[in-house]
């Protein structure tokens, strides 16, 4: 039997008068993409290129279905597949401990602190797993945090694979309304890539690759 985990611990209620302000996380608020350097990281030198080697195919058929997700998955599999969610949780928060200082941009973490002290609510909207970004989330202070989410056997083991769709395009959208309300208006959103554009279309103020510090 397979479940989703626990859910979220940043999800923290929301008031009716106050702003939501998203914030697309790799890329934005950081200076590389999260989830492959923590699996790099984790992995080390030879686990990571051996890792490669072996997704190969998985590699080579990209530029075919340029699908993300399906691509994400994959290394999920390669490199995940069978870690404990409590190791997973503590190899997260050592990551995010040792690369916070070179890893987040501090233009993004101004802008961050500038909505914290306005009263928004600040979630962060990202494709990467919510697991690998909750460290990184609670060190933010973060209201909210929807992520891809991982699949965890009833050994509470990853299995390789999601529990729902990666969280880029328009399911950032359907996230957020899901979590805030098919009403919900965004105050402001920030992102980087085409995997944001649905999210900062429906945002009152766009800010697109606004970070680059």
């Amino acid at each position: 039997m397979s479940d989703m985990g626990s859910p979220s611990p940043f999800h923290q209620p929301h008031r009716k008068d106050q702003a939501i302000v998203a914030f697309d996380f790799d890329g934005t608020l950081t200076v590389r993409d999260s989830f492959t350097a923590f699996l790099r990281w984790r992995a080390g030198g030879a686990g990571w290129l051996g890792g490669l080697a072996r997704m190969a195919p998985d590699l080579a058929a990209y530029p075919g279905h340029r699908d993300r997700g399906r691509l994400k998955a994959a290394s999920v599999k390669q490199f995940l597949r069978g870690v404990p969610r409590i190791q997973l949780e503590e190899d997260a928060e050592a990551f995010a401990g040792q690369v916070w200082p070179g890893f987040m941009r501090y233009d993004a973490l101004a802008c961050w602190k500038d909505w914290g002290e306005r009263g928004a609510y600040r979630v962060i909207v990202t494709a990467s797993p919510e697991t690998t970004v909750a460290p990184f989330a609670r060190r933010l202070g973060a209201e909210g945090l929807l992520g891809t989410p991982l699949l965890f056997d009833g050994d509470d083991r990853v299995t390789g694979a999601f529990a729902g769709p990666n969280c880029r395009g328009e399911e950032k959208v359907r996230r957020l309304r899901a979590a805030f309300g098919e009403d919900m208006q965004l105050a402001a959103a920030y992102g980087d890539t085409t995997g944001d554009t649905e999210m900062l279309a429906i945002a009152d103020e766009a800010g697109f690759r606004r970070f680059k510090g």
